[in-house]
């Protein structure tokens, strides 16, 4: 009799226990990307707070709209956004807002990391970095500034990605700023880009520019920096680099969902994702920019990433709830000067 009750106290004590585990309900993007976000967060964190991470793939612009939809009760704790979402997701009372003080890691992060804790933007945990891809052995001389992508010594050999791409249009913008355009105007970058189409690529997606590389010649391509990353591992001779005017700079955040009952275990994550270990992680697998002053790179990865103080200065933004509002327009005269 006395087995039988010491083994159903054990069970009552083991289902407590596991009641007790703290639980996190996050996204991810999946693939390649979410099994690194594994290795360098989500099952050390899991380890050194005895917390259930799970893990739902769902990508920036649907995790927005689950997050409206699920806005009386929503279901994640944390979730991660690109191309400036967070910024629409924070305006919508989505997101809530993080002190400073509630992350150990803020000292040590680049200020752009954290620029709109206040409103509600979570910080960035890497950043993706658009400027300038060219080919080292053919682009002679190397491009130097936005306006290159006219030069007559790359005719023929230009690639430019459209605005349904989100690099694409971020690098428009660019070009369309150092023109002397603003985001009321992009008739000056528009005239930048018609000078350019006769023999220009014009590609949607990542993987044609690495086919417009390989196989059609390619010598120049505005895009991110990551990806020249992607063409090297390819066998391509890719290089970055940043514009004498500045590279675009569109952050990768991790977010604090509102309205969600464990927001102290939610912070600790944020928090985690934020570490000098995991920053360096991000830059060696993939380049992205890291946001932490302390990440230690390897020699390859440094070459291959902005990282310095300087370089992260020269970076500019772009206002992303503008663009959310204006970009069907864009796509439009984007669309008819291309097709002139």
């Amino acid at each position: 009799m006395r087995k039988h009750v010491l083994a159903a106290s054990f069970v009552l004590l083991a289902g407590g226990d596991a009641l007790a585990q703290a639980e996190l309900v996050i996204n991810s993007f999946g693939g390649a990307y979410e099994k690194r976000h594994r290795e360098l967060v989500i099952e050390p964190f899991e380890k050194a707070n005895n917390a259930k991470v799970t893990v739902v793939t769902v990508y920036s612009a649907d995790m927005v709209a689950q997050l409206r939809a699920q806005k009386a009760a929503p279901r994640f704790d944390v979730v991660h956004l690109s191309g400036g979402l967070e910024a629409t997701a924070a305006a919508e009372g989505l997101l809530a807002p993080i002190r400073p003080d509630q992350l150990s890691n803020h000292a040590d992060l680049y200020p752009f990391a954290v620029a709109n804790l206040a409103k509600g933007e979570g910080p960035a945990y890497s950043a993706a970095v658009v400027g300038m891809l060219y080919d080292a052995n053919k682009a002679k001389p190397a491009p130097t500034s936005w306006l290159d992508i006219a030069n007559p010594a790359y005719g023929g050999h230009l690639v430019l990605t459209d605005l349904s791409n989100n690099w694409g249009l971020l690098s428009f913008l660019m070009i369309n700023k150092v023109a002397g355009g603003t985001l009321d105007n992009i008739a000056p970058g528009l005239d930048v880009v018609k000078k350019t189409l006769k023999g220009a690529t014009i590609v949607s997606k990542s993987p044609e520019i690495q086919q417009a590389f390989a196989q059609s010649d390619a010598w120049v391509a505005p895009y991110a920096q990551d990806y020249a990353f992607t063409l090297t591992q390819a066998g391509l001779p890719v290089k970055f680099m940043q514009p004498k005017e500045g590279a675009v700079f569109s952050p990768i955040t991790v977010n604090l969902v509102a309205g969600r009952p464990n927001s102290a275990l939610a912070l600790k994550f944020i928090d985690f994702s934020l570490r000098a270990e995991a920053s360096a992680g991000w830059a060696e697998s993939f380049r992205y920019a890291p946001v932490n002053r302390k990440a230690q790179l390897s020699p390859a990865a440094k070459e291959g990433v902005l990282s310095s103080e300087e370089a992260m200065k020269n970076l500019v933004t772009f206002d992303p709830i503008k663009i959310g509002q204006m970009r069907g327009a864009w796509t439009e005269q984007w669309n008819r000067a291309i097709a002139k």
